[in-house]
């Protein structure tokens, strides 16, 4: 039942779509396709008759959810609405979302037109990513001490990444609470609840004459209880034990002494341990510190013996957070040396984010209120603020024509995200004055390897001249103010694969075969049929009881890979996109070779006033991360594995709930 929708697309409409098979991408060997396997494992909701949605269903849902948003802002706020003329561009955005020319973000590809986002009336669902600030950390009151913190699990446990700062280090000094009058907290069952026991933890530690808190978990689900309005199930208490206990081990016995950035990063990280523990959820975190602080920058350095427990995977906490820092002058080498040791930190340059837009741009300064971006930095950010994504894929047209029409279908979905609140007042507040956007382009290393440079230089030019056209024109349509940014590049990962396209300004990891793994809930019915059908499949590294990985063989588009690439022609394709088409930020994870290290350094220096933020990762022959999603193998190694795999049949006849991908869709910035 879709009681809670406003607008429908007629059934004879969709009839058609329903007896064409999309056009899937990413074979796996046995008829299969990665990329329509990756849509039934994360994005295909479960219907009331138990059976999956099939994409011509998702595209619906979707749609439906974008317009019917549209229409109920339009009765509310009695401005015109016109039925004829959104059946005609529903139907459009519809055709063009069926044939992969553009999709919502994998939050929006999960919850857009089910009932949680729409009777509720809340876009916490559709949000992928937010910015917490410490900067305002005081012992004035409740919140200010402990707010970014409890939000930090609040936001977590919906799905959302979250960005913070250190700014606050050194503003609040730690007291230990007293055994003399302890104080029980009753942690209620819900995310809420969740949060309101760390900040009850941490304000025993923040004010003076604190009790002691015992907890009392009783009321929280078992694990193994289903999760209604995310799908999966429920991690039971044990992950948030063990991160007040180990909060409370960071914090006991240093009376006197301040809160330290060290301490920020900690805390924040081990919430995020805590709710990803369970494999009901996911989420993201990026930090934020000063280029000057040598104790926050040495944070992830495994050589420290200092570091020991915090970096070791399967008992630490602090892979939970990609960090990086404030760059506002040279960059010190000691930076350079960690970034080339294992790809951190990486930097963003807040001040360009502030005063502009596209880099071709005059500066307007209309960020000034920015603070910092989201977990894979695609977003500029206030504090408290959400970014509201949207991806099209230029590759999937003809030519600009085409593709500028898919930009007004995809625009006006981020468009329309923006006219729904959050759960949260202080977030409610900048979005409803920003309605901030992200369109996103991807495929675009494809897209030059096959049309040329100066052909995507054109489309994002006059895309982005078209979308800011629309953008006044809506605007004006909907009463409500022109969004302060609107376009940018996100990292993508699985919506990029469901499009079968290369994601966000990256080169594939291999011209050839490689292999490509996904993670499952354990208790996903697709799992049992997987390695039935012989694909290889195995527990998760932390995570064994609850989620497996399955690895797929597959081959990546006809074009050089990352390795054939060199790291100043990476970087200038995310300076192109920042200048020509992202008025917020590019997502840029610049992989580099050994024999490149040394030219980190010369790159960044000569890159300045370019770009806003970028990142480095090492590719090292030597080196092969544990169930990495990618990695490179040999042909004779993927005919041996695609030799043992056979057809899946009826997909859609059954199986768990969609587990979704959160935030940016991008195993870059995954927790």
């Amino acid at each position: 039942m879709t009681d809670f929708l406003s607008f429908r697309l007629s059934d004879d409409f969709i009839e058609p779509y329903a007896s064409v098979r999309p056009d899937w991408g990413f074979p796996v060997g046995g008829g299969n396709f990665l990329s329509e396997l990756v849509y039934v494992n994360k994005y295909s909701a479960l219907k009331e008759d138990g059976s999956k949605e099939q994409w011509y269903e998702t595209c619906r849902r979707c749609v439906e959810g974008m317009y019917s948003i549209l229409k109920d802002h339009c009765k509310k706020n009695k401005t015109p609405w016109n039925d004829l003329k959104a059946q005609k561009s529903a139907r459009d955005a519809y055709d063009r979302m069926f044939n992969f020319k553009w999709m919502p973000p994998g939050r929006g590809l999960q919850h857009m037109g089910r009932e949680a986002v729409h009777s509720r009336q809340d876009s916490s669902f559709l949000q992928n990513c937010a910015f917490i600030t410490t900067a305002k950390l005081s012992a004035h009151s409740f919140w200010e001490a402990t707010g970014p913190f409890s939000r930090m699990m609040e936001m977590s446990m919906c799905g959302i990444g979250v960005g913070f700062d250190t700014r606050g280090a050194g503003s609040l000094v730690l007291h230990q609470p007293t055994t003399e009058n302890k104080e029980v907290f009753v942690v209620e069952d819900s995310r809420e609840g969740w949060a309101d026991a760390i900040a009850a933890l941490l304000g025993s530690y923040f004010f003076k004459s604190r009790g002691f808190v015992d907890f009392d978990y009783t009321e929280i689900r078992p694990s193994g209880a289903l999760l209604k309005s995310f799908g999966g199930r429920a991690s039971g208490p044990q992950p948030l034990i063990d991160c007040i206990e180990r909060v409370r081990f960071l914090l006991d016995n240093r009376s006197g002494e301040k809160l330290t950035s060290r301490d920020i990063v900690d805390i924040m990280n081990l919430i995020g341990k805590a709710v990803v523990a369970g494999g009901a959820r996911r989420s993201a975190q990026i930090a934020f510190g000063e280029t000057d602080d040598m104790d926050y920058v040495s944070i992830k350095d495994w050589t420290l013996p200092e570091n020991a427990l915090r970096t070791d995977m399967d008992n630490g906490w602090a892979w939970n957070s990609n960090n990086s820092v404030f760059v506002d002058g040279p960059i010190p080498s000691e930076l350079i040396e960690k970034t080339v040791l294992n790809g951190e930190p990486g930097y963003m340059w807040l001040d360009l984010a502030q005063q502009y837009g596209r880099m071709v741009d005059p500066p307007d300064g209309a960020d000034y209120r920015a603070m910092g971006g989201n977990p894979c930095l695609e977003q500029t950010l206030e504090p408290w603020e959400c970014c509201t994504l949207v991806e099209t894929f230029p590759t999937k047209h003809e030519d600009f024509q085409d593709f500028r029409e898919t930009l007004k279908a995809a625009y006006l979905y981020g468009k329309a995200v923006t006219l729904l609140p959050t759960a949260w007042p202080e977030t409610n507040e900048v979005m409803a004055r920003n309605r901030r956007i992200g369109c996103s382009m991807s495929g675009d290393a494809e897209f030059v390897e096959t049309r040329g440079w100066h052909e995507l230089q054109t489309w994002m030019d006059e895309g982005f001249k078209f979308i800011a056209h629309r953008d006044k024109k809506y605007s004006e349509w909907l009463a409500v103010r022109e969004s302060i940014k609107k376009t940018s590049i996100k990292p993508s990962g699985t919506v990029s694969l469901v499009a079968s396209v290369t994601p966000g300004v990256h080169w594939p990891v291999s011209a050839g075969s490689h292999i490509r793994r996904v993670r499952y809930s354990i208790n996903d019915p697709l799992v049992e049929r997987l390695i039935e059908a012989g694909y290889p499949c195995e527990p998760m590294n932390g995570d064994p009881e609850n989620t497996v990985v399955v690895t797929f063989v597959t081959q990546s588009a006809d074009i050089r890979d990352e390795r054939s690439v060199s790291i100043w022609e990476k970087a200038e394709l995310a300076v192109m996109a920042q200048r020509w088409w992202a008025d917020n930020q590019v997502s840029a994870t610049v992989t580099f070779l050994p024999s490149e290290e040394d030219q980190i350094a010369p790159l960044l220096a000569s890159k300045h006033g370019q770009i806003k933020g970028i990142s480095f990762l090492p590719l090292r022959d030597d080196e092969v991360y544990p169930q990495a999603p990618y990695e490179r193998i040999t042909p004779e190694k993927a005919e041996d594995l695609l030799s043992k795999v056979s057809n899946l049949k009826d997909l859609y006849s059954g199986g768990g709930e969609a587990i979704g991908d959160k935030f940016c869709d991008s195993d870059v910035c995954l927790i």
